[in-house]
């Protein structure tokens, strides 16, 4: 492949990752059994430990030293992440950082997302400084998606800019955008905003492709068929929706709260993964 396609990485093993961003990488959307959120960066990060060579025979060993950290808080702007997260990044040096940030502030009204990419190039130059490999990566195409397809341009836009900076830094890009299979809305949870387990698992094993890392299933994998939808059950749907979802989150603008107010990164420091 081209040295400019999204799956071209810098080969090799990791032995400690720290994932950076919002609800997306905190895993919002994939609930795991102890009530935390799973999400693509934690499948990653297991896909990553199974690349480690095992300093034993025993399970205990099985995933080496590798050790892995989740910053990620949902609802978190740009400059949010910048300040709370990167200087914590900073401190913990790992292998690898994934750092996708900057969706919250395109879908807020009036955002220009020249200007957005402009602080999110100030922060991967700092996050380089440091970090051995820093994966950004882009925006989904929302044309398939109802409350987010009039923002496509400003996406497209800013996912413009990912890609360069990414050139100019050396950055290995987790694209989005060409993914696919998440263009189905079984990749999605019932909020619309956020992908489901199975849409998290299928950005797990891009990421793990574009790092170079064998993947047990292709991402992009088509789905199974699916019994056309009617006029009515799509209308019940959107109805539902809008009562569940939409209607608090516009409380919650209108109030000036976000979704990770009080809330605290669920991995803070870089751990070995539990077996």
């Amino acid at each position: 492949m081209g040295d400019d396609d999204s799956r071209t990485s810098k080969s090799g093993v990791f032995g400690s990752y720290a994932a950076l961003g919002d609800s997306f990488t905190e895993g919002v959307g994939d609930p795991g059994p102890d009530g935390l959120f799973v999400g693509w960066a934690d499948r990653l990060a297991v896909l990553l430990a199974d690349q480690l060579p095992s300093s034993g025979d025993t399970p205990d060993t099985a995933h080496g030293d590798f050790r892995y950290a989740n910053l990620a808080v949902r609802g978190k702007l740009l400059d949010q992440i910048v300040a709370d997260q990167l200087p914590r990044a900073r401190e913990l040096a790992p292998d690898l950082v994934t750092f996708c940030a900057g969706g919250n502030d395109i879908i807020r009204p009036g955002s220009d997302p020249d200007d957005v990419a402009e602080r999110f190039e100030r922060a991967v130059a700092d996050l380089t400084g440091v970090v051995g490999t820093v994966m950004v990566t882009t925006g989904f195409d929302t044309r398939g998606v109802p409350v987010l397809r009039h923002l496509r341009g400003k996406v497209a836009t800013y996912t413009a800019h990912v890609r360069a900076i990414a050139d100019r830094y050396g950055c290995p890009v987790l694209d989005l955008w060409s993914l696919r299979s998440v263009q189905d809305r079984r990749a999605w949870d019932g909020d619309r905003l956020h992908l489901s387990p199975e849409g998290h698992t299928r950005v797990a094993l891009r990421a793990a492709q574009v790092l170079g890392v064998p993947v047990p299933a292709d991402p992009d994998q088509a789905w199974p068929p699916q019994a056309p939808r009617g006029t009515l059950e799509t209308r019940r749907d959107d109805l539902h929706w809008a009562r569940e979802y939409l209607v608090p989150w516009i409380g919650r603008r209108l109030r000036g709260e976000s979704s990770g107010d009080h809330v605290a990164a669920k991995r803070p420091d870089l751990l070995p993964l539990e077996r």
